[in-house]
This record gives structure tokens, C-alpha cells and sequence, in this order.
């Protein structure tokens, strides 16, 4: 697939598009079927890059994955002897790490290599290992791996509380081993994002007991096994919440369907503060723009706050408006590589630890410019459907690991933009 996108602009949305299932919910989730005694189907499951790699992770820990018809993901455990998830294929995304709770749950040990991914700052695992040392796991570091083992888990109290707020990832890893433990764990300074609900509810289905979804106090009573289960996989709230930030950057009137307003709470009240008119129906949401957005100031937090994975297309919008905003990422402070991008396109940002203050133009300008992470691509892209004249976006290879053809679905709402 090529890896450079050219964008005429500027452009103005407009129609109606659907989002597809949500990456973050998806990734976990397909890890849990190393805890399954049968088969683990995922409907509405995202065709991405990263999908693929989790994919490429659990056939070598001995799992049949399979694409039936577009959206469904048939997965079977077919050989439980493998507990090696090699660095060749975890660095590259730092979501497979969350194989190595599964593993020692229901193998008893687990050597996964140390997490890659998009480089936004430092993501340590200390609370992943710590939570897991809590459920009685002997863990070592070797050689960039971690060696984890266990004749039993054993339920106990686990705080996940972290500097910048609770790990999403870690609480994935610490409620699909302590769903095997024996006794009864409390997860406490738990994630309450919905992905995390959408796992548990999983793991429930496929018989665990588990109560405080959705809270950050959850309560998990071990059984001896868990058994298949079929699951449809959450619409994708930072792929809806993109789509949105297109239609009020290019002054458009975008319609995104089949996702769940509840989960862009946040998001939508920051729009209706820039001027635009947010419309949110039952699965449906509908922004209009009219002329230029008003500068807001915008904080990254944990849910239900604005997520970090859109903070950098929140700057994109924000470089276009009027006046001055100061945006924030108390989540990953350091996720900044796409503010020199976008002062390549004319933006006018000066960044300070942790955050930036946003002069707004009235249009920016094409230009080339070199896509550093996943959400930092989205938000080129976005800044380039705004620009005036050409904008190529290079190394967009990294935003097929999270969208699923965004290209073509900006397309059908009427951007001038293609491969290259």
C-alpha cells in the first residue's frame, strides 16, 4: 500500500459516513481468547494495520485467526504450548503487550518482549507488572523480555493508580489474569474507558464474574475456566471523533453514523463551543460549521474527558480559528512530534512542556510534511483538507494502523485526496 497521501485543499465536507470498529477495544479483546477453552468470534472487528499485527502475535502463541466475510474475526486457541511473543513483532505496537496477562493466567508463564508502538512519549509497564506481581506472578526483566510465572493466581487488591492518571493497557493485562485467579481481586484507580468496559464484557460472556465496569473500582471473582464467546466490537469514538474535527475544520456538514454519541460527550461540548452545531441522535452525530471556529482551550485527560488520541487533531481544528487556544495532554505530555508539521503548513504554535498556545490563521498552507505517529497523521491530514493547495503527507503508513481507509471516507465526503 503506498504511504504517501496528496490533499488538495481547501475543501469543504460534506455527507454522511460510518465508523468502523473501535482499534482500541478490538486489540484486548483478541488477546483474551488465549484465556478461552473454545472459539472467540469479534463482529464488527476493524481492518487495520495493528489488527494484523495482534493477528501476526496470537498465531504464534497457537491461535487460528481468521477473516469471515469483511468484519468477524474467528479466533481458536489450536496449540497452548507457545508463550514467547517475540520483540521482532511486540515492538512494533505496543498493544500486544497486553498478551502477557492471558498467557501467565492460563499457561502459567509468559516471555513477552518490552512494548513498541508510536513514539509519544514514555508509556512505562511498571504498573502491568506490579499488578500482576500483586496476583502472585514471579516476574523478571531478561534481555528486554519479561518472564512471567505462575502455578495459580491469587486474588488480592491492586492499585493502578499512575502519575498521569490510570493505565488502560495495564488494567486490560491485570482483569484478564485475575479473571483466573482464585479468590476475589479488586482493581482499584481502574480505567473506566469504554474499551475497558467492552473487554470486560467480553470476558463476561465467556463466563467470568466480574462487577464495576466502567467504575475505577472493579471487582473480579476468579473461576477455573472460560469458555468461547462471541462479541461485537464498540463503533471506533477517536476515528468518529477525527471524522467530526474534518466536517468543522474544512467548514463542512458531516453526518458520522453507527457509533455511540455518549462516548464523545467531551468532544461534542468543545465543538458546540468553537460555534459549530452538534446534532446527536440515538447511533448518530451530526456537526455544522459556518465560517471559522472560535478558539477553545482544550485538556487531554483520561475518559470521559477529551482523549489524548485526539488531542493532535484538536490542534489541527484550532490552528484555523479565531483568536488564541492553549491546548494541554496531561496523559502523555510529551505527544507533540506533529506541532512542527503543522508550523510547516503555516500554523502558528508555540509549544511549552506538556502543551501549546495556538494563534489561529485564517487558512493554512500545502505543503510537504512527515507523519510521526498514528494520531499525528490524522491530524496532517485534517490540517491539509484546510490548507490551500497540495499537502503530502508522508509516512502515512502509520495512520492505516488506526483508520481504516480514513482516505476513502474523506473521499466519499468530497476531499480531493490519493495514494501516492
Amino acid at each position: 500500500m503506498a504511504h504517501c497521501l496528496r490533499i488538495t485543499g481547501p475543501t469543504r465536507l460534506e455527507g454522511e459516513v460510518r465508523a468502523s470498529g473501535s482499534k482500541n477495544a478490538a486489540l484486548p479483546m483478541m488477546a483474551a481468547v488465549l484465556l478461552a477453552e473454545g472459539p472467540v468470534v469479534l463482529a464488527g472487528a476493524p481492518q487495520l494495520a495493528d489488527v494484523d499485527r495482534m493477528a501476526q502475535v496470537l498465531r504464534e502463541l497457537g491461535v487460528e485467526v481468521l477473516w469471515d466475510e469483511d468484519d468477524t474475526l474467528q479466533m481458536r486457541v489450536i496449540d497452548r504450548r507457545p508463550v514467547h511473543a517475540r520483540y521482532k513483532l511486540v515492538r512494533r505496537m505496543r498493544a500486544s503487550f497486553c498478551v502477557l496477562g492471558p498467557l501467565v493466567a492460563r499457561r502459567g508463564e509468559a516471555v513477552v518482549s518490552l512494548p513498541g508502538g508510536c513514539a509519544i512519549g514514555q508509556r512505562p509497564v511498571d504498573l502491568h507488572l506490579a499488578g500482576l506481581r500483586a496476583l502472585g506472578a514471579r516476574i523478571a526483566l531478561r534481555h528486554g523480555y519479561v518472564v512471567a510465572r505462575a502455578d495459580r493466581l491469587h486474588g488480592t487488591t491492586i492499585d493502578l493508580a499512575g502519575p498521569y492518571g490510570p493505565t488502560v493497557t495495564g488494567t486490560a493485562n491485570v482483569l484478564s489474569a485475575a479473571v483466573l485467579a482464585e479468590g476475589q481481586t479488586t482493581i482499584e484507580h481502574a480505567a473506566v474507558e469504554p474499551e475497558i468496559v467492552e473487554l470486560g464484557n467480553l470476558l463476561i460472556a465467556m463466563g467470568a464474574k466480574i462487577e464495576g465496569l466502567g467504575t475505577p473500582t472493579i471487582r473480579v471473582d476468579g473461576v477455573e475456566q472460560l469458555a468461547g464467546a462471541t462479541c461485537r466490537v464498540i463503533p471506533d469514538r477517536i476515528e468518529a471523533a477525527t471524522l467530526l474535527l474534518a466536517g468543522a475544520i474544512t467548514g463542512g456538514q458531516v453526518r458520522v453514523g453507527g457509533i455511540v454519541p455518549d462516548h464523545l460527550t467531551a468532544i461534542l461540548d468543545l465543538l458546540r463551543q468553537t460555534g459549530c452545531r452538534v446534532d446527536a441522535g440515538a447511533d448518530a452525530v451530526t456537526v455544522r460549521a459556518e465560517g471559522r471556529p472560535r478558539a477553545v482551550d482544550v485538556t487531554a485527560e483520561p475518559y470521559p474527558s477529551v482523549p489524548t488520541d485526539v488531542q493532535a487533531q484538536w490542534m489541527a481544528l484550532l490552528s484555523t480559528a479565531e483568536g488564541t487556544s492553549a491546548v494541554r495532554d496531561t496523559v502523555f505530555p510529551s505527544r507533540m512530534a506533529h506541532v512542527a508539521e503543522l508550523v510547516r503548513l503555516g500554523a502558528r504554535i508555540d509549544q511549552h512542556d506538556g502543551g501549546a498556545v495556538i494563534r489561529g490563521i485564517a487558512r493554512l498552507s500545502g505543503a510537504v510534511v512527515t507523519a510521526r505517529d498514528l494520531r499525528a497523521s490524522a491530524a496532517l491530514v485534517l490540517a491539509g483538507l484546510a490548507a490551500e493547495g497540495a499537502t503530502t503527507v508522508r509516512a502515512a503508513r502509520h495512520l492505516d494502523r488506526g483508520y481504516q481507509r480514513l482516505d476513502l471516507k474523506l473521499a466519499g465526503l468530497g476531499a480531493r485526496i490519493e495514494r501516492s
